[in-house]
């Protein structure tokens, strides 16, 4: 068995619904695990929910709820949620389930035992929203804190401390030596130069029982359980042993058999830009202390604006993904959020900007050029496919060939503008060689055979293209054209594919025109 492609989604913290941030990360990693498997390899998507911590105790006191029963109700609210956009995970993860805790508990016992922990005496600020500590550098010049950090509250409180210091300088060296493992690079520069310029402070573990009850015990001392990030962070190797991958059995000792897939190492940790030093400087150095070796990438992405200005529940200026869904359809959804942002820098909805490539791209573009060709095939050809011809092939192998590379290294908005070149052509042809005015010509009965084919194959062709974007649409676009399902491999693009004489089925729009944007 060999190594499969391992990508996750950072997983969700349970004090709330989810939003538009939390769909576009979802999308974003599936459609890179979806064009993993496009490109012939086997991958494993993990995506889940974070359900420890001071606020999950809070909020289930708030509502007279016990914890495990509060985070159940949810995690069904966001399963619902990760079915609602169309994703190909394989697993969800729970941190409360016994699997992940077990795992957490037995990591805990071997950095304890390798002398990563120690005791003392911590005097200070505490953020209880974010559930961390500060220091006086988090202060202000006139001593106040960022409203930001919510609730500031004065602690003086023992807990232990996992020695993060000691392991700057090597962390420093494996960034430097692997441009790659944080992306993108000016990410990267960010992390380098926090490191370069801090003295890394060691990093409480643990939380006292009397304070919050609502974690995973401490298992050489009952009187604390795990901090919530240090318990999070450790999901995404906690799966991969719990499903028996061999080589973090082997390197934990785990008490069962190696015998699951091959996961660990994970290929890409797919996380938002406001949890990076968690994810490239904590987590490192975590699994450095584990004896097992680190993620091979962080991919780090931006974050959602609507209309220029912050999302915001008390304001009202909130994204639905669910209402936008209902509304205008899963791949409309999927479409516009990976077209309109690469993974990097920020961005910012607009209702008029969702409307438009809706209607310019998806609705003019694309469905308009299947239902047209669809149209032409069967009012002068019976629905049949005529002999093949390969004056578009050039061009549409050209763009499966670019396609590939993008895919290779996540540049999925590039992707699908690649593909939309296409989408042009196709259309622009129709424009060129008019093949309306070529049926009223019995001379040209030829020629308008090599357009239609043309024209068939490249609806063909987008619809594999578009299989890890557009799932849904690919398999429509098939359904129309009578091919059944939509093959797996990117490689099936190639061109001609399209068997002469075989009848097409019957055009309907792939997406439907709305008269008013949606408010």
């Amino acid at each position: 068995m060999s190594k499969r492609f391992y990508i996750t989604t950072a997983i969700d913290y349970v004090n709330g619904q989810p939003h538009l941030g939390h769909a576009y990360e979802k999308i974003i990693t599936d459609v890179i695990a979806r064009a993993h498997r496009a490109l012939g390899e086997e991958v494993f998507f993990l995506t889940g929910l974070d359900e420890h911590g001071q606020k999950v105790q809070q909020a289930a006191a708030a509502m007279g709820k016990e914890p495990q029963a509060y985070c159940d109700e949810l995690a069904e609210d966001w399963r619902r949620f990760v079915d609602k956009l169309g994703l190909s995970n394989d697993e969800f993860i729970r941190t409360t389930q016994p699997r992940h805790k077990q795992w957490v508990q037995t990591v805990l016992n071997r950095l304890h035992a390798q002398g990563d922990f120690y005791l003392k005496e911590y005097r200070g600020f505490y953020s209880v929203k974010e559930e961390t500590f500060l220091t006086e550098k988090d202060r202000r010049p006139d001593g106040s804190f960022d409203p930001a950090w919510g609730d500031v509250i004065e602690l003086t409180e023992q807990n232990y401390y996992f020695r993060l210091g000691r392991h700057q300088p090597w962390l420093i060296d494996h960034i430097e030596a692997n441009p790659d493992f944080i992306a993108p690079d000016y990410r990267r520069n960010e992390v380098l130069g926090f490191l370069k310029n801090n003295v890394l402070e060691d990093l409480c573990i643990t939380r006292p029982v009397s304070r919050l009850n609502w974690g995973i015990p401490l298992p050489f001392d009952p009187n604390y359980v795990t901090y919530v990030w240090f318990d999070a962070l450790s999901n995404y190797a906690s799966l991969p042993g719990a499903l028996g991958d061999p080589l973090v059995v082997q390197t934990l000792g785990l008490p069962h058999p190696p015998t699951g897939p091959e996961l660990w190492p994970a290929d890409i940790h797919v996380i938002g830009k406001d949890i990076i030093k968690f994810h490239a400087v904590y987590w490192p150095i975590m699994l450095k202390a584990m004896g097992l070796p680190l993620p091979k990438q962080v991919l780090v992405h931006g974050w959602w604006q609507k209309d220029g200005a912050k999302l915001s529940k008390s304001t009202g200026n909130i994204v639905d993904p669910v209402a936008v869904i209902d509304e205008w359809g899963l791949d409309a959804f999927r479409y516009y959020l990976v077209r309109e942002l690469a993974i990097g820098p920020d961005g910012n909805w607009t209702d008029a900007g969702f409307s438009s490539r809706y209607h310019a791209e998806l609705a003019n573009g694309l469905g308009n050029l299947l239902n047209r060709t669809l149209n032409m095939v069967k009012r002068y050809r019976q629905g049949a496919v005529p002999q093949p011809h390969a004056e578009l092939a050039p061009e549409a192998n050209a763009v499966l060939d670019k396609l590939t590379t993008l895919l290779r290294h996540n540049e999925l908005q590039e992707g699908l503008i690649t593909i939309w070149s296409l989408v042009n052509r196709a259309n622009q042809y129709i424009d060129q060689t008019a093949p309306f005015k070529l049926a009223k010509d019995p001379a040209q009965s030829t020629r308008l055979d090599q357009v239609l084919y043309n024209l068939l194959e490249c609806c063909r062709v987008l619809a594999v293209l578009l299989s890890p974007y557009l799932p849904t649409t690919a398999s429509r676009i098939f359904a129309q054209l009578n091919l059944g399902p939509v093959p797996h491999l990117l490689t099936e693009a190639r061109w001609g594919k399209l068997p002469p004489g075989h009848k097409v089925g019957e055009p309907t729009p792939l997406f439907p025109r709305k008269d008013q944007p949606s408010k």
